[in-house]
């Protein structure tokens, strides 16, 4: 009986597949897609033009550290549904991967689960997105926060893949105490355990995943990157549609979410000082006032959009 195994009597190892999916609207699609990686499926929303008959490039935006779980998205938060209505592009944006880093942690976590964002994201779903819309082959990821620093890994894991990378208020630090200090911060929300992530902290996980030393691999890819520079700027103020005229949500965002977005800074600076070193073109805007907040990240991506639909070829 042994040596059946491995035979053509052996169950066949899953497949990735979109185990369903649910039409929002003519213009947003809902697929449940199965990760054998995961070994689980997952929302994943895609929004597209009414016609999706001609083939089109395909921007993977990703959630911060909620992974979308929450109620901080570019669904709830900001008008990308609308923004996006009248470009040539699918906007690809899953559901799941909170506190993760959307990176292939190295051990199960108690808390977390089994982690394989970046086998996800990068091997099991664009042959689904591709093959389900009739996509160009074209690619690029944005990410807030979190994904900030996440889609660098990405872009790392499958070279070539991208020809975009853009970063909101990402730090591109890990294998600094600074850096992976943020990284726990944003991992303790979750109750999880960063050494399950890439291994010890120090060690040559932390090392390998860290896009300012690997930069020099990011060579080819067209690199964007935005901060604020924790100061108050235009969306600190009772008005704004992210205060609600609200003083503790304006407080909050103008420390907490300045704070935080002065260390991104720090971070995003850090990182283009060394991409100017090794001579890679990048775009970096910093805003002279602005927080870790949803107002400047939806700025940030229409105004960055115009850029990454040129090298999307996206007319």
């Amino acid at each position: 009986m042994a040596l059946i195994i491995g035979s053509a009597y052996a169950h066949a190892a899953p497949k990735a597949r979109i185990m369903s999916n649910y039409d929002d609207s003519p213009y947003e699609t809902t697929l449940i897609v199965y990760s054998p990686a995961m070994r689980q499926g997952f929302p994943v929303t895609v929004l597209h033009p009414r016609n999706t008959n001609r083939p089109l490039p395909v921007l993977y935006l990703l959630n911060g550290a909620g992974g979308g779980e929450d109620s901080a998205t570019w669904a709830a938060r900001t008008n990308y549904t609308k923004f996006f209505r009248t470009k040539n592009v699918l906007v690809v944006t899953p559901i799941g991967g909170a506190f993760s880093y959307y990176t292939d942690w190295k051990r199960r976590d108690p808390a977390l689960g089994r982690l394989k964002w970046q086998t996800f994201l990068t091997r099991e779903l664009p042959p689904l997105i591709d093959s389900h819309f009739h996509a160009n082959g074209r690619n690029a990821i944005a990410g807030i926060s979190m994904a900030g620093t996440s889609v660098f890994n990405l872009a790392l894991a499958r070279p070539n893949f991208y020809t975009s990378v853009a970063a909101f208020s990402g730090c591109a630090r890990t294998s600094t105490p600074a850096g992976q200090q943020y990284i726990k911060l944003v991992v303790d929300r979750g109750a999880g355990n960063i050494a399950n992530m890439w291994g010890p902290v120090g060690s040559r996980g932390w090392i390998d995943n860290d896009p300012y030393i690997q930069a020099p691999r990011l060579r080819g890819t067209k690199v964007y990157m935005t901060t604020g520079t924790g100061l108050p700027g235009k969306h600190e103020n009772l008005a704004d549609k992210g205060i609600v005229g609200d003083p503790i949500t304006l407080v909050n965002q103008a420390v907490v979410g300045g704070i935080i977005e002065a260390a991104v800074n720090q971070c995003t600076q850090e990182m283009a000082q060394r991409l100017r070193s090794l001579n890679i073109p990048f775009n970096l805007v910093t805003h002279p006032g602005g927080t870790h907040s949803w107002g400047y990240w939806e700025d940030d991506l229409h105004n960055t959009w115009p850029m990454l639909a040129r090298d999307l070829h996206s007319r």
